[in-house]
């Protein structure tokens, strides 16, 4: 006989999931032009800056260098249209000039204005032209297969070259069934579920079957659930430095430091399990047995979690019960793994009692 007390245990959940890259990024040309270097190495990492591709850039520093002379030459002309406006309004105050020849210095000297600030948006336009050349690595990573080789021309922003994909930090994504949420919520407003006030933690599990050595945060939960597998999306986020996770790969995610409060717990032989469900032998004040239907969802360690149907103090039978039925009069004796009942044996004279030890019958 086991007397049932309410206790505190961890509450495990185990997920399928899949790793993938926390960035993947299609690298693509910006300019058009002829493929002259190619310098990374395929599936390699490669550094937030690292030179990838260049393209030809004959034309785009011709243009750059035509652009800024421009830009000198309307920085010039705004020069002079300023010494001739200054020298005009003087001359207007005295009456040596005409009205429309200050009119006039000051349109020139507007456009000269306006040439400047044309000239340096075209300057910074063919600037970054030249710099679109040397296609660079836009995060750290690890750099695909070269879609392209030298001397392959590329005709811009539509045509790919390779792919970058970042994986320290790297998601496991895994999708839980919506009911299992809503228990979540239910049990927690209830406080029979404790969740964490940062952070929820996850482990992954490999499929090698260990175990990955850092703990994941879960920091995505998705807007929907799925209609057509009734799950939503939750995403963890794991530190990845050995790159042993890869996008990809399958991972069992176990969710850590949920606790369950006043957790019911009874040995795994008590439950027995009959035609219309679950149920449990409990043994009543006057050493009767009555049969009671339970709900017992999980398994924690030798035990089984009990949902409903029993509360604390209620004394279970663990062995011995193939030998009773419902109104029979036993002698209890304590489970062996049971701390907190004491030995009420009462035989009947009539009928001797049937001893429920913690040993198989």
């Amino acid at each position: 006989m086991a007397t049932v007390a309410p206790q505190t245990i961890p509450a495990h959940f185990l997920y399928q999931g899949v790793a993938q890259a926390s960035k993947h990024i299609v690298v693509s040309a910006q300019v058009a032009g002829v493929i002259v270097s190619r310098p990374f190495v395929e599936g390699t990492d490669v550094a937030q800056g690292t030179l990838l591709y260049l393209v030809d850039t004959t034309q785009y520093a011709a243009a750059l260098r035509t652009a800024i002379g421009n830009l000198e030459n309307a920085r010039a002309r705004l020069v002079n249209a300023d010494i001739s406006l200054r020298r005009a309004r003087p001359l207007l105050a005295d009456r040596a000039i005409a009205q429309a020849t200050v009119d006039s210095a000051e349109q020139i000297y507007r456009q000269a204005q306006a040439d400047v600030a044309a000239d340096e948006g075209s300057v910074d336009q063919a600037r970054k032209s030249y710099h679109d050349c040397f296609v660079r690595a836009p995060v750290t990573g690890r750099v695909g297969i070269a879609y392209l080789v030298l001397g392959s021309r590329v005709t811009g922003p539509s045509d790919s070259l390779t792919t970058l994909d970042q994986i320290d930090p790297l998601y496991v994504e895994f999708n839980p069934p919506y009911q299992d949420i809503l228990a979540w919520r239910r049990q927690i407003a209830a406080k029979a579920l404790t969740f964490p006030s940062a952070r929820l933690r996850v482990r992954a599990h490999l499929e090698d079957g260990s175990v990955f050595e850092q703990p994941g945060t879960l920091d995505f939960a998705g807007i929907s659930v799925q209609a057509q597998t009734g799950t939503q999306t939750l995403r963890a986020t794991f530190r990845n430095p050995g790159h042993i996770l890869l996008p990809g790969a399958f991972v069992k995610v176990e969710l850590l430091d949920l606790k369950r409060d006043a957790a019911m717990l009874v040995p795994q032989r008590a439950v027995q399990q009959g035609l219309t469900g679950a149920y449990v032998y409990v043994v009543g004040d006057s050493d009767k047995v009555a049969i009671r239907p339970v709900l017992a969802s999980t398994w924690f360690g030798s035990q089984w979690i009990v949902d409903s149907g029993i509360k604390g103090g209620d004394r279970v039978v663990v062995d011995g019960t193939q030998k009773i039925f419902p109104g029979a009069k036993v002698a209890p004796v304590p489970y062996a793994g049971d701390t907190t009942s004491q030995a009420a044996p009462a035989p009947v004279p009539a009928a001797p009692a049937i001893p429920l030890g913690s040993g198989r019958q």
